[in-house]
């Protein structure tokens, strides 16, 4: 495989693996109020490609160990007798922060990707001279 392939490789699993995150993010942005949803933790694990390139994919999916919250509201359907319920362990904050950092990483990576495609596309036509 070539360097613009391997390059090509690098970027596009990058692309696939932030993809997923942001798959995820939005998942837990969706289910923030939604009580007793846990929040998605998606890890990276790094694998070797065909021509023996690092490549990065989404791991399996955690669920966030942190406890939900316990909301006080003896009108809810879900309250026990002291009128608490178990509310979502999403924190909107991180989930924002984390959906930005997985933006502007999959922007660089689509980025990176143009990059090579367009240096490839230079040298053929070199080549055809």
């Amino acid at each position: 495989m070539s360097d613009f392939s391997s390059a090509l490789a690098v970027s596009a699993s990058g692309l696939r693996a932030q993809s997923q995150r942001l798959l995820h993010i939005s998942e837990n942005i969706s289910n923030a109020d939604t009580p007793g949803y846990r929040r998605k933790v998606i890890p990276f694990e790094v694998e070797r490609g065909p021509s023996g390139e690092t490549l990065v994919r989404a791991g399996r999916v955690r669920l966030d160990p942190a406890q939900p919250q316990n909301i006080y509201d003896p009108s809810h359907p879900l309250a026990d007798e002291n009128g608490y319920y178990r509310g979502s362990n999403v924190d909107l904050m991180i989930e924002i922060a984390d959906a930005r950092e997985a933006q502007r990483s999959y922007e660089a990576n689509l980025k990176m990707f143009e990059q090579t495609r367009a240096m490839s596309a230079a040298l053929l036509d070199l080549l055809r001279r």
